[in-house]
């Protein structure tokens, strides 16, 4: 049997439209004008709702972030079911995951661009459970099972790595800083570059000890 999710009636379905409303009237004023600089009142006044209604819905304006977060993990989920790959291949997914990392962030970009710094300053990364780096992990175990990723590497701090890179090249594309190339290009360069480790030693399982520091030189106190 196939199931099937119970249809919602109707005040629900008008709960589930204000709800959108304000959301949606959110993230606009966010983009013209900035997190902090956007108010409830005006949330509400965009929305074409009561002030009151607002905190139906959400205790807080912060609580526009979380919602904003969990949409994009769900626009995530539907990508990645889009467009299945073989499990083993692990570059494959990854680009997968940076393919529909990308199309969402490209769709909005002025909101991605607002949302994203009143996320950190919320403390978001913090405090939030690292979706996107448990999606990279789940990747990099399969491929240790798949004898493709080596078997001592540690996917969570791989996953952790991968997700600090993408969040990094997310917020230097929105803010316009560092990043020429489009964010497809720089992701994919950035995870190959995790990928393939950066010297040689390592990437054949040879351990290099790490250089001795310099003797101090010149009389005591010296600069």
């Amino acid at each position: 049997m196939i199931e099937t999710k119970p249809v919602a009636g109707r005040r629900e379905r008008n709960k589930q439209r204000v709800r959108q409303r304000l959301y949606a009237a959110a993230v606009t004023l966010f983009a013209k004008q900035g997190y902090d600089q956007t108010s409830i009142d005006e949330i509400t006044e965009e929305a074409d709702v009561a002030r009151a209604t607002f905190f139906n819905y959400f205790q807080r304006k912060e609580d526009i972030i979380i919602a904003w977060g969990d949409l994009r993990r769900e626009k995530l989920q539907a990508g990645l079911g889009f467009m299945p790959v073989p499990r083993g291949d692990v570059v494959a997914r990854l680009d997968q995951c940076v393919s529909a990392l990308v199309d969402i962030n490209e769709e909005e970009r002025d909101i991605t661009r607002a949302m994203l710094l009143a996320w950190v300053k919320a403390g978001r990364p913090m405090l939030e459970d690292p979706y996107s780096s448990g999606i990279f992990a789940e990747i990099v175990e399969e491929g240790i099972r798949q004898g493709q990723v080596c078997p001592d590497v540690d996917a969570s701090r791989v996953g952790l790595l991968l997700r600090d890179a993408y969040l990094g090249a997310l917020y230097r594309w929105t803010q316009g800083k560092g990043v020429d190339t489009d964010l497809y290009v720089e992701l994919r360069e950035l995870f190959h570059i995790i990928l393939r480790g950066i010297m040689p030693g390592y990437a054949l399982g040879v351990e290099r000890p790490l250089a001795a520091a310099p003797e101090p030189s010149g009389a005591p106190g010296a600069a």
